[in-house]
């Protein structure tokens, strides 16, 4: 199930966010719940980038704060020329039927300059669940 797409740009570098709940993964009845996350990054400045570290803060339903830093996404720090996009699949379970998930990535120009590039915030909602807004 396709939630929606989220975007964000900064200096050129675009990253599309992608979640979808994972049923199959999931056990609500063990308050288990699985997100799958699908993000593509594009870069359409003028400038080759690498992607050399992570941050991501990830909030349940509850309020519970988890913060994940690393080096690069998935085993790997690409580096994009103008024009290139890289695209990669990871998740996140959670122990509550909802969520919020935002972050960075760390970015360095082959000069050595490092910038933070934002990764948008995105919900991650079960199939189902009627979200109350006050």
């Amino acid at each position: 199930m396709v939630q929606g797409m989220y975007r964000a740009l900064t200096r050129d570098i675009e990253v599309v966010v992608e979640p979808f709940y994972l049923e199959e993964q999931s056990d609500p009845e063990d308050d288990r719940y699985v997100w799958g996350y699908r993000i593509v990054i594009s870069n359409n400045s003028g400038v080759a980038v690498r992607l050399v570290n992570r941050y991501w803060n990830i909030t349940d339903q509850n309020g519970q704060v988890d913060e994940v830093t690393g080096p690069g996404v998935v085993g790997e720090q690409p580096r994009l020329s103008p024009g290139d996009t890289y695209e990669y699949s990871s998740g996140c379970p959670l122990d509550t039927p909802s969520g919020l998930m935002f972050g960075h990535y760390q970015m360095e120009t082959d000069e050595g300059e490092l910038f933070d590039v934002d990764i948008p915030a995105f919900s991650l909602d079960s199939p189902g669940l009627l979200r109350v807004l006050n």
